[in-house]
Parts: C-alpha cells; sequence; structure tokens
C-alpha cells in the first residue's frame, strides 16, 4: 500500500516536490495570482506608470480598491460604476476607488483587465486633478484598440 493515497478524488496530499538538496527547504510551487491578487497588481502597474508620466498627478490623490460599489438610488437600474472618484479638499486628500468585479465582467482576459485598469485610472484621475488624458497617458496607451 502506498503511503499517500488519493482518498475520495480530493487530490494529492503531502508536497509536491521534494526538498531542495542544498538547503534542505521544500522547493515552493509557483502559483497564478488569484483574480484579486492580479487586480491588485494591476492597479500598481497603473499606479506606476501615472507616476513615471506625472508624478505630481497623484499629490494628496489616494488610489484603492473595492470589490464591489455600494447600491445607490441615483443609478440607473442597468448600469454599475466601474469607479469612483473625490476631488481633494484642504481638509482631505483626494480619493479614486475602482471597483473590481464590474471591472472584471467587462473584461475577457487578463490583459484586457491590465488595459481596462489603467484607462479608469486615468480617466478618473483626468477629471478630479485637472491633467489631461494626454498628459497622464503620453505613450496613447488608452487610445490603443
Amino acid at each position: 500500500m502506498p503511503k499517500r493515497r488519493d482518498r475520495h478524488a480530493r487530490g494529492l496530499r503531502g508536497p509536491l516536490s521534494r526538498p531542495n538538496a542544498f538547503t534542505g527547504e521544500a522547493v515552493p510551487v509557483r502559483r497564478r495570482p488569484s483574480n484579486a491578487e492580479f487586480f491588485l497588481i494591476c492597479l500598481d502597474a497603473a499606479v506606476e506608470r501615472i507616476q513615471e508620466a506625472a508624478p505630481a498627478a497623484l499629490s494628496r490623490i489616494d488610489v484603492g480598491a473595492e470589490d464591489v460599489p455600494v447600491p445607490d438610488a441615483s443609478w440607473a437600474a442597468h448600469r454599475v460604476p466601474l469607479a469612483a472618484a473625490l476631488e481633494a479638499t484642504p481638509e482631505r486628500h483626494g480619493q479614486i476607488v475602482l471597483f473590481r468585479r464590474p471591472l472584471e465582467l467587462r473584461s475577457h482576459t487578463r490583459r484586457e483587465l491590465r488595459l481596462l485598469v489603467f484607462r479608469t485610472v486615468v480617466e478618473q484621475l483626468s477629471a478630479i486633478s485637472g491633467y489631461t488624458v494626454e498628459m497622464l497617458d503620453p505613450k496613447g496607451i488608452t487610445r490603443e484598440e
């Protein structure tokens, strides 16, 4: 009888790789990031790209993410917002919040999601900061088709 069995078809039990011969530690198995992790990776990449193009655009602006927007009576029945933005005031920083699930549902691939997140951040930042889309995206990524 083998040491490790596949009881009730639940999959492998135990480590998937042998320990490293030099360190004696198990070799970590790489895995694909979850949808939520990938969304945050896309958001970080978008913010970094904007900081390279226009470093002052993100001063006093906080960028964050939520899973879904809170329902509001002012919405149309067939439309859900992709993001929300608040302008900065002397008392508080400006805020941009991207909603993960609506953005994921509108993209078919992870590449499309990465582009959609970047476009959404650029549009929201342009609306509240006074920077034009061309200043925030000088390479023209938001105009790609």
